[in-house]
């Protein structure tokens, strides 16, 4: 039966492999580009998303006949089972009480918990299973506490759309308010925040939510909401419409919160996909007027990284002017940002990222090459003093209450050691274990090491190297290799505990993490290395990294796979069309393939802070350098190719994937597979069930190994053929 199953579904792929191509020809500046499969582009079209689901199909029957797919998901199940339950978005108020999101291991859904205090009882607030509209799965993805712990807002997505909706819990009662906050994305860049008066909040509000309409993510408006009011009345604080003088684009961010230490003060961020925005701030008494008078605080220009409020100065981190950041202070209501006081002088080897207030002074974390972070303390002294670690720590995050308060708590996290929490008392220099997490490290993990580096780029640049191996790096053993980067937005690659990368470890392979320029590993100087023009050092780093992992005799091009998403889609995608036969086998997960046509997205208008826009002569040609879509060639022998998409996706559209799995498809001349695989109930990869996680890791894994010759990924010869 097996093998009539898996003749069908050959036969059925050959049927329907290649949809029938609409060329259309685009001139820009004199250079004619033909757009073989610009038709994919109407995702609403019947025709299309059958194409779509006849491809995920075939590609779901290939990917579930490959032996011990199920072994990985029973895996990722087993090491789960071993923490008993996780635990996320922790929150703790200033009456010390802490909110969590905790998912038994039994479990596919998310639970609220409240406790007062760390060693407090626990108890459930909300379950996402009490959520659930026409019978979808809703996963909560973001919670906000207000400051005495009364009330706290819940935010829930279905399908990873992740714009959604929130709820308001009494925590008293234990019980839902019967107010719904729609058209809502709430993140830690741009979440609720609280007023003073705990009951109202801060949010952005979206006009649009239909991730296919040319106004989605356009004409966002920062909005006030009153608990008892009718939600879907609307307070603008601050738009484009409301505030024309502050000259906001279409497509700009602007969120609005109040600063912890100083709740004196409005702070209004015009954000979006560029590390430095124009700030500015208004007296929280304007919010009784029908126009706040917003005044400029800083501009992107003054390239602030992080800052705290201490009373009535603002303490910053800049990257201006400087390679390694520098901390500074000037005052909110004179801010004075060309001739700032420097307290902190940037430290060499080293990059100064964020900066916290406490009741005794400043916390500072650093990190050199983006993988090796250091803590320091500014107090009363006023003298830099580093902080002696508990371990090791490939990052830092930090948590704070307030000036008022002199809590801390930081999380040292490292690739293959568990994240463990403690609070730092000040005054005895003391670290004191809080995990509320239980810390359970695998035992198939024991051996399992990492080495850090540095690679020679084509410009003789060090590029860091992260190698996650098994017991002992040998130049003889040639394992199968997995290459992962991303390189763009100045987003970091930092250590966390990467269960995912120790499974493959422990399954006989050896895992490298790129830290490309397009990153911020090295500061915003590298970040501008891998930008627009120089846009293309990330793949060749990508390349440099994946070669020298060869020439050390680790790993074999017929034994390499490289792994990207999103913007990391651009280096595996340009990494696989300039170098085809480095690589065996490629993932790209929702991945940004079709550079040119980025304006065309709802997000594209926020993507050419980053990449470039067509309208521009050098950066169209920027843009077209970076397109993998257009420098597929026809005849070239590709990669085995995985490419997926999410039909919902907010951030990168679906046609992208569709486009370049079809050109891929038509052109290859290797009989590697070519297989693209669309969640048509999904979005950009995010807020998954723990099932659907657990799913998409083992195809990944289990395509991975069977491309690599692994002997216990190999399928039947009836799907070889």
């Amino acid at each position: 039966m097996k093998y009539i199953i898996t003749f069908l579904t050959f036969y059925n792929h050959i049927l329907f492999s290649q949809i029938q191509p609409i060329p259309l020809t685009d001139e820009y500046f004199g250079k004619k580009i033909i757009d073989e499969y610009r038709n994919l582009e109407n995702i609403e079209n019947s025709s299309v998303i059958n194409w779509m689901k006849d491809q995920s199909d075939y590609a779901r029957v290939v990917l579930q006949a490959i032996p011990n797919r199920q072994y990985l998901i029973d895996k990722l199940d087993e090491m789960d089972n071993e923490n008993e339950y996780s635990i996320s978005y922790l929150q703790i108020t200033d009456n010390d009480q802490y909110f969590y999101v905790k998912r038994k291991v039994k479990e596919n859904i998310q639970k609220l918990y409240v406790r007062n205090g760390f060693n407090g009882k626990e108890e459930l607030l909300f379950t996402s299973d009490e959520y659930k509209k026409n019978n979808k799965e809703y996963v909560i993805n973001y919670i906000k506490p207000n400051y005495d712990g009364s009330k706290i807002v819940v935010a829930l997505t279905e399908g990873g759309k992740e714009i959604g909706e929130m709820v308001i819990i009494y925590v008293e009662k234990k019980t839902k308010l019967p107010y719904i906050v729609t058209n809502c994305w709430p993140s830690d860049g741009g979440g609720v925040s609280w007023l003073p008066d705990n009951n109202s909040f801060i949010y952005l509000y979206y006009p649009e939510v239909d991730s296919n309409s040319d106004l989605f993510l356009k004409n966002m408006v920062a909005v006030l909401y009153k608990i008892g009011n009718d939600p879907n009345k609307i307070y603008p604080l601050l738009s484009k419409k409301n505030n024309p003088e502050l000259n906001l684009k279409a497509e700009d961010f602007p969120m609005v919160s109040i600063n912890k230490n100083n709740l004196n003060y409005l702070v209004g961020n015009i954000g979006g996909a560029t590390n430095f925005t124009d700030t500015y701030y208004a007296d929280i008494s304007e919010l009784n007027n029908k126009h706040i008078g917003w005044k400029s605080l800083y501009r992107k220009e003054d390239k602030v990284v992080d800052y705290t409020m201490v009373k009535d100065d603002l303490y910053f981190v800049s990257a201006k002017g400087v390679k390694n950041n520098f901390v500074a202070r000037t005052s909110i209501k004179n801010p004075d940002f060309l001739h700032p006081e420097i307290i902190i002088n940037e430290i060499k080897g080293e990059v100064i990222e964020t900066i916290y207030s406490t009741h005794d002074g400043l916390f500072i974390t650093s990190t050199k090459n983006g993988v090796e972070a250091k803590l320091y303390f500014y107090g009363l002294q006023k003298k830099l003093q580093e902080i002696v670690l508990p371990g090791s720590a490939g990052s830092i995050n930090l948590a704070t209450k307030s000036n008022k308060y002199s809590d801390a708590w930081a999380t040292f996290s490292g690739w293959n050691s568990a994240n463990k929490t403690y609070k730092y008392n000040v005054s005895e220099n003391k670290f004191i274990p809080e995990n509320i997490n239980l810390i359970i490290e695998s035992p198939d993990f024991k051996e399992i090491k990492v080495l850090e580096t540095t690679v020679k780029s084509h410009e003789e640049e060090d590029i860091p190297l992260s190698i996650i191996y098994n017991k002992e790096l040998k130049s003889t053993e040639k394992l199968p290799l997995l290459v992962l980067g991303y390189g763009s937005y100045g987003i970091s690659s930092n250590p966390v505990y990467a269960r995912i990368a120790l499974l493959w470890v422990a399954k006989g392979g050896i895992v490298a993490y790129t830290h490309i320029r397009g990153g911020g590993e090295k500061g915003e100087e590298w970040h501008l290395g891998g930008y627009k023009k120089t846009k293309s050092n990330s793949w060749k780093d990508f390349i440099s990294c994946i070669e020298y992992m060869h020439e050390k005799g680790y790993s074999t091009p017929d034994k390499t796979a490289i792994w990207g998403s999103s913007a990391g889609g651009i280096v595996m995608g340009r990494t696989m069309t300039e170098k085809p036969n480095l690589i065996k086998a490629v993932i790209i997960n929702a991945g940004f393939l079709n550079t040119i046509r980025m304006e065309s997205s709802p997000n594209g208008a926020n993507g050419i802070k980053e990449f470039g826009t067509v309208k521009n002569k050098d950066e169209f040609n920027y843009l077209y350098e970076m397109d993998s879509y257009h420098h597929i060639k026809k005849g070239i022998k590709y990669p085995a190719t995985l490419i997926t998409g999410g039909y919902n996706d907010p951030r990168v559209p679906v046609w992208m994937s569709a486009k370049f799995g079809a050109k891929l498809m038509s052109e290859n001349a290797s009989k590697n597979p070519i297989l693209l695989k669309v969640d048509f109930d999904g979005g950009h990869g995010r807020d998954k069930t723990k099932k659907k996680a657990y799913e998409d890791i083992a195809d990944i894994f289990a395509f991975a190994f069977w491309q690599l010759g692994h002997p216990d990924y190999q399928p039947q010869e009836s799907l070889k053929k």
